[in-house]
């Protein structure tokens, strides 16, 4: 599991690969924690001249997971919101699987629960025969 400071970590090394390509500063502007994660906002620190910040095209901020580490680049141009929705509905259908895979293993090795094993129903009349 990620901390916060290993997960900001991440993200440098992952904006050091794109400082090479451009001449700013670059930073990171802002976090976001999210229930599973953070949002990482990133960019080009304010000009000392202008006291602007440039704008760059392509900086889509990054999603961090901390459960299992993954690092996500978002893309640009789609509302984060929407990305981060699409993020938790990805989870949601990756413990459903973990969950219906891990069903049959548990079954196999017997330790289905009373309520999972076959109920056996007798008939009524079907045990008492009359003499």
């Amino acid at each position: 599991m990620l901390a916060e400071e290993d997960a900001r970590r991440l993200v440098l090394a992952e904006i050091e690969g794109v400082r090479g390509c451009i001449e700013y500063d670059l930073h990171i502007l802002r976090v976001e924690a999210l229930p599973y994660g953070w949002i990482f906002y990133w960019g080009a620190a304010r000009d000392s001249r202008s006291g602007q910040r440039p704008r760059l095209g392509g900086n889509g901020p990054f999603l961090v997971d901390r459960e299992n580490e993954r690092l996500i680049r978002t893309a640009p141009n789609v509302p984060v919101a929407r990305q981060v929705a699409d993020y938790e509905r990805r989870l949601r259908r990756e413990a459903h699987a973990r969950h219906t895979a891990a069903k049959p293993a548990a079954q196999q090795r017997g330790t289905a629960t009373p309520a999972t094993a076959p109920v056996r129903c007798r008939s009524s009349g079907a045990s008492k025969r009359p003499d």
